[in-house]
């Protein structure tokens, strides 16, 4: 495990994530982020992005995709509603003959290796952990730990950003730390043609009239105002393919298509809601008024 040295305290740092995880979408909200990271001259300071969307549209996807464009290590913080000040920045644990080792975030990790931090459903956190990387969002670029006694400056090539749900969150943002969260960059469902790419690259195994059927289910919803997202969509290909697999009938073209079809439509209610089935049926129907009874 790769260690640290500040102001004499070991630390014990994270490792990068290492997911396969592509932005497919709106190549502008790609270029959004990137441009809240660049730095434009020697007095200028990197921004931190706040992306704010429905559950499942790829905020996460989009943050991890920028970092990896820029060539750096990429950190993922999972936010809960537990998480703690020291969660973010250093834990203490008790290693092998009782001493304490100082585990480095990896918020902290990306602040020292130059790495981009990402954290995931900021809005699941307390002010309380928030008020910790206070100092680490205006031009002072540190946290402070008080369990390990130090105080640790960002790197230059630090970049921090942070994704949040816009549903109703479990804490409200207090104003200085929303006033350090920008620009608030909105990421909305993708268009079908951008929808159909996603779930290509999600399901390379899958032929195109099944990923059709998706898209068709997902545009559907969507004019509908439902919340389902592309991400539900992959879930419900996934699980209709596994079904088809584990059945292991020989079936005709048209034996096949029709089981397929019986498929999502179990996996949508199954994933999302019986609701869900109807939309499924109207789309493939192409009957908009049976998604409405």
């Amino acid at each position: 495990m790769e260690k640290a040295l500040i102001e004499g305290v070991e630390l014990y740092l994270a490792q990068p994530d290492d997911v396969p995880m592509v932005w497919v979408g709106q190549q502008e909200l790609l270029s959004q982020v990137l441009a809240s990271w660049m730095v434009v001259g020697d007095d200028d300071l990197p921004l931190c992005p706040r992306l704010v969307g429905k559950p499942g549209v790829g905020k996460t996807t989009l943050a991890y995709h920028a970092g990896r464009m820029l060539k750096k290590p990429v950190y993922l913080f999972q936010a809960t509603m537990d998480t703690r000040p020291e969660d973010l920045i250093v834990t203490p644990v008790i290693a092998e003959g009782g001493k304490i080792h100082y585990m480095a975030s990896p918020v902290v990790t990306a602040m020292i290796k130059g790495g981009v931090a990402v954290i995931d459903e900021g809005n699941r956190m307390s002010e309380k952990s928030w008020a910790s990387l206070a100092p680490l969002m205006d031009n002072r670029r540190y946290v402070e730990s008080i369990v390990a006694g130090i105080k640790i400056k960002a790197h230059p090539d630090f970049r921090l950003c942070t994704t949040m749900n816009d549903d109703a969150s479990t804490f409200e943002l207090p104003e200085y730390i929303h006033s350090r969260l920008q620009p608030q960059i909105f990421i909305d469902f993708p268009e079908r043609d951008e929808e159909l790419l996603i779930l290509k690259a999600n399901l390379p195994f899958a032929d195109n009239e099944i990923l059709k059927y998706v898209v068709n289910f997902l545009q559907t919803a969507h004019d509908r105002e439902e919340r389902y997202s592309v991400r539900d969509g992959i879930n419900i290909a996934r699980y209709a393919l596994k079904r088809l697999v584990e059945s292991g009938a020989r079936l005709t073209l048209e034996q096949r298509n029709e089981r397929i079809v019986n498929y999502m439509k179990e996996a949508a209610a199954m994933i999302l809601d019986p609701h869900a089935a109807r939309y499924f049926s109207a789309s493939l129907a192409g009957k908009d008024d049976e998604a409405s009874d």
